[in-house]
């Protein structure tokens, strides 16, 4: 069954390009982004991984760990780890899970029948600091993530965490959000005053506030 959003993200222990892990301990305290790429040694991937490399500086700001994972073995990771610094122009600084068995891919849910073999497609697992799973997506194996939306989202969870609003489409840090509707446009206004902007009844922008 595919999990949900809410439900805890299953824990494991695996061998890792950083060492054995076991992964709710791994990231006690953190969010994490775990995501799923097809083989090692190819070019999508490739340019994925260097682009998570490069964006550690932005997952530290949030309190973010990223880990990615495939079926290919330790050493394949291993020795493509300079291929994924050469092309991202950062040094691989995550750990890649080598799963040969599919232990933790099948619990994840990342294979994807009738693909024609048992690699995993690209899925990524945004899981909070209580082990629940917030966020996911599945993109086919042709087509790269789009990781400037990965952070996106985080800011999102982490905003809507801390203060009783929603976000708007194409929301980015610093643009209006919406009082969501179980806030009453009477609490709105006593709470946030005249930045209240009212369209609807049902839709109240107000600024982003600070949390």
């Amino acid at each position: 069954m595919s999990l949900r959003l809410g439900d805890v993200a299953p824990d494991f222990t695996a061998d890792t390009t950083d060492g054995t892990i076991t992964f709710h301990d791994w990231k006690a305290g953190s969010w994490a982004v775990l995501f799923s790429h097809p083989a090692d040694f190819t070019p999508v991937c490739t340019t994925e991984l260097g682009a998570t490399a490069a964006l550690k500086g932005e997952f530290d700001k949030r309190n973010v760990k990223a880990i990615a994972i495939s079926v290919d073995p330790i050493e394949s990771h291993n020795e493509w780890a300079g291929d994924i610094g050469e092309v991202g122009g950062a040094a691989l600084n995550f750990p890649i899970i080598a799963d040969p068995d599919k232990t933790v891919s099948i619990a994840y849910d990342m294979i994807h029948p009738g693909e024609g073999d048992t690699s995993t497609v690209r899925s990524v697992f945004i899981i909070d600091t209580n082990n629940k799973v917030r966020l996911t997506l599945t993109y086919p194996k042709s087509v790269g993530r789009n990781f400037d939306e990965i952070v996106r989202v985080i800011d999102a969870l982490q905003l809507t965490d801390k203060a009783a609003v929603a976000t708007p489409v194409n929301w980015v840090p610093g643009g209006k959000v919406i009082v969501p509707p179980t806030v009453s446009t009477e609490d709105a206004i006593a709470k946030y005053g005249d930045s209240v902007e009212v369209v609807k009844p049902y839709l109240r922008w107000i600024p982003q506030p600070t949390v």
